[in-house]
């Protein structure tokens, strides 16, 4: 069975929603990322990174959230998680997902952990870096934003559901506390973030993760 280590209001989400999404048997696996369980020897078997998600599909160990994304997509294809391969949308889909992973969710990770690029006690250097970042995620959303703009769609890549939703999903929830613009504050982010909110799929996530509101 499936199992997907995880802990709360993570990058574990985007997984955590495409399982439920799917229906298909797997097993929650949660790890105390508070008391560093992510940093344990029994993870770091699963993930030498000592990061999440990790998901076990049999013997098959995977880390990295849009490696998981794409391996639940590539062996459940009858849920058209992803357009058909070969095509420009396909093409434009690993655009995307690897533009959320390496430019957008890496510059949020940036906010959220400036003292991993500080030298301990640069509480000055910290507090910088972070608001730098915060500024530069401003304009990362705005693309998002504007790309539904493009388009017109309901969902990220238009008239489709698709497995990036919930990684759009997840990272503009992440902004819901920024000083200011967070994402939900976009004219065509808001109304689709209450789109994903109304989800089944995620309306289980966020209930077995224990998460509360305000959700974005």
């Amino acid at each position: 069975m499936i199992q997907l280590h995880f802990a709360p209001s993570t990058a574990c989400m985007i997984p955590h929603i495409l399982l439920e999404e799917l229906g298909v048997p797997y097993q929650r696996v949660p790890v105390d990322k508070q008391n560093d369980g992510h940093k344990a020897p029994a993870y770091l078997k699963l993930n030498p990174n000592g990061l999440l998600p990790a998901l076990t599909d049999g013997d098959l160990v995977l880390y990295e959230t849009a490696a998981i994304c794409l391996h639940l997509c590539d062996t459940h294809p009858q849920a058209g998680l992803l357009p058909a391969l070969g095509t420009h949308e396909r093409a434009h889909a690993y655009k995307w997902l690897m533009w959320l992973t390496n430019t957008l969710q890496a510059t949020l990770i940036v906010y959220f952990y400036p003292e991993r690029w500080m030298n301990e006690g640069n509480a000055a250097g910290v507090a910088e870096l972070k608001a730098r970042a915060q500024v530069r995620v401003g304009p990362l959303i705005d693309q998002l934003d504007a790309e539904f703009a493009r388009h017109g769609g309901r969902w990220f890549l238009g008239a489709a559901y698709s497995a990036l939703d919930p990684y759009v999903f997840t990272l503009c929830r992440w902004t819901r506390n920024f000083s200011s613009a967070p994402a939900r504050e976009r004219p065509h982010l808001g109304p689709y973030l209450q789109r994903m909110l109304e989800r089944p799929a995620v309306q289980r996530m966020l209930t077995n993760e224990g998460l509360a509101a305000p959700f974005v």
